[in-house]
């Protein structure tokens, strides 16, 4: 596998900024049946952090969430790319993406160490579709 790209839809959620957060939330979700692709968390403010959640599923992650009674934004929508980690493994998507003069307005990746990459890209809303175009997902 060179590489694969899917769309995903990912979500906000804000929780206090203090030990134990993120494991609560993570561990509710867990409970929950909601499995997730990837997952960040940043600070936001004094007292304050924002996870990003790309669930496996959004429907199941919008019902669960609902039930569950948690507070959330979004579906926002970015691409996920898994592939094998190779020298210049994303020239290829990057390259597609500028010639369509598509900017990208922030991603985010990591390697396994075994071979392999995952490669989160977020772009703007009115680009998103013109990108899967050029990209053919």
């Amino acid at each position: 596998m060179a590489y694969q790209i899917r769309r995903v839809d990912y979500y906000y959620v804000t929780v206090k900024d203090e030990p134990g957060e993120a494991y609560n939330f993570l561990s509710q979700l867990a409970d929950l049946g909601i499995n997730l692709l990837a997952f960040t968390a940043v600070p936001t403010g004094p007292g304050s952090s924002q996870l990003t959640l790309f669930p496996e599923s959004s429907m199941n992650f919008q019902q669960k969430a609902k039930l569950a009674g948690v507070k959330y934004l979004g579906p926002h929508h970015a691409l996920l790319i898994n592939g094998d980690d190779t020298l210049g493994a994303l020239v290829q998507v990057h390259d597609a993406l500028a010639r369509a003069r598509i900017n990208i307005y922030a991603s985010s990746g990591v390697t396994d160490g075994k071979g392999e990459y995952g490669y989160i890209i977020y772009l703007r809303p009115d680009d998103y579709e013109r990108a899967t175009q050029v990209l053919s997902i």
